[in-house]
C-alpha cells in the first residue's frame, strides 16, 4: 500500500519563498549591469594631441591662457609615446581636479599618412594606460592639424575596446584629405575615414574649426580638406558643428592661440 507524502507548512513556507526570491536573483545582475553602463567618473580629463613636428609641449602656452582667470586651473599632464611603446610622463594630477589637460605627444611625430596611422595606435597605448591609472570612464578631447585626424582614427577603431565614452571632440585645422586641393580626389585617409564613420560615438558632440587666412585655406591645410569632416561626423554622432575663424592669427600654426579659437575652446570643450 503507497503511503501519501504530507508537507509540513514549514517546507511549503520554505518553497513559496524561494519562489519569491527568483525575479530578484535574476533582476539583481541586470540591476548591476545597468548602473555600471550609466555610472560615470567624476574624472573627466581632456586630452590635447598636436600635429605634427609638435611635441608634448605644444599646448603649454594654451594652457597657460586657460588657465588665466580660472578660480580652479586645470592640472596639466604630459605623456610622449616613444616608438617602442613606452611612455614618459611629466607633471601631475592636482587633488580635487577632475577636469585634467592630458597631452599626448610621440617620439615620431612626422607627417605622412603611414605615420598618421602608427601614431593612432600609439595614442590608443597611451589611453589605455592613462584610462588604468586614473580610472576615467568618459573624456573629452582636442587635437590640432594631425591631431584631429589621429583622434578620429581612435574613436574609429579603438574606442570601444576601452568602454570609455568621448563626450566632445574638438578638432582644429585637421586635414580630412590630407593636404590635396583638388575637391575631386578622394585620398587613402579620408577613404578609410569615411568607410569606419559608423563606429563613432552616437552621442559624441563635435567642433570642427577652419582657419581662413585666404578663400583656400589656413596657409597649409586647405579649407576644402577640413570641410570633408562633414562627410565623416554628419549623420553620424549627435551634433557636428563646422566654424570657420578668420582674422589675425587665422594662420594653421597660430590657430590653436587664436582668440578666438581659445573662447571656443573654453566655450564648447571644457564647459
Amino acid at each position: 500500500m503507497k503511503q501519501r507524502l504530507h508537507w509540513s507548512p514549514f517546507f511549503l513556507v520554505v518553497g513559496l519563498l524561494v519562489l519569491l526570491c527568483l525575479p530578484g536573483f535574476w533582476w539583481q545582475p541586470h540591476q548591476a549591469a545597468s548602473v555600471r553602463a550609466h555610472y560615470q567618473s567624476a574624472l573627466a580629463p581632456v586630452f590635447l594631441v598636436p600635429g605634427s613636428s609638435a611635441t608634448q609641449n605644444r599646448f603649454n602656452a594654451l594652457v597657460k591662457e586657460l588657465n588665466h582667470e580660472t578660480p580652479k586651473p586645470h592640472s596639466l599632464i604630459r605623456v610622449e609615446v616613444l616608438t617602442n611603446g613606452h611612455l614618459h610622463y611629466s607633471g601631475h594630477l592636482r587633488h580635487g581636479d577632475n577636469r585634467p589637460f592630458i597631452v599626448v605627444g610621440f617620439e615620431n611625430h612626422h607627417d605622412g599618412y603611414a605615420n598618421i596611422l602608427k601614431q593612432a595606435q600609439w595614442f590608443t597605448i597611451a589611453f589605455k594606460a592613462l584610462q588604468k591609472t586614473y580610472q576615467f570612464n568618459h573624456f573629452s578631447a582636442m587635437g590640432h592639424s594631425n591631431g584631429g585626424l589621429i583622434l578620429t582614427l581612435f574613436m574609429e577603431q579603438d574606442l570601444a575596446a576601452t568602454k570609455a565614452k568621448a563626450d566632445r571632440l574638438m578638432t582644429i585645422a585637421s586635414p580630412f584629405n590630407l593636404e590635396e586641393s583638388d575637391a575631386e580626389v578622394d585620398t587613402p585617409l579620408f577613404k578609410q575615414l569615411v568607410a569606419k564613420r559608423d563606429q563613432l560615438p552616437k552621442r559624441l558632440l563635435v567642433y570642427s574649426i577652419a582657419g581662413s587666412q585666404t578663400f583656400a585655406g589656413d596657409g597649409i591645410v586647405p579649407f576644402d580638406s577640413v570641410n570633408r569632416g562633414k562627410f565623416i561626423f554628419q549623420g553620424r554622432v549627435k551634433n557636428f558643428t563646422q566654424i570657420t575663424v578668420t582674422g589675425a592669427n587665422a594662420n594653421h600654426a597660430d590657430l590653436p592661440e587664436n582668440k578666438q579659437i581659445v573662447g571656443l575652446i573654453r566655450q564648447d570643450l571644457l564647459t
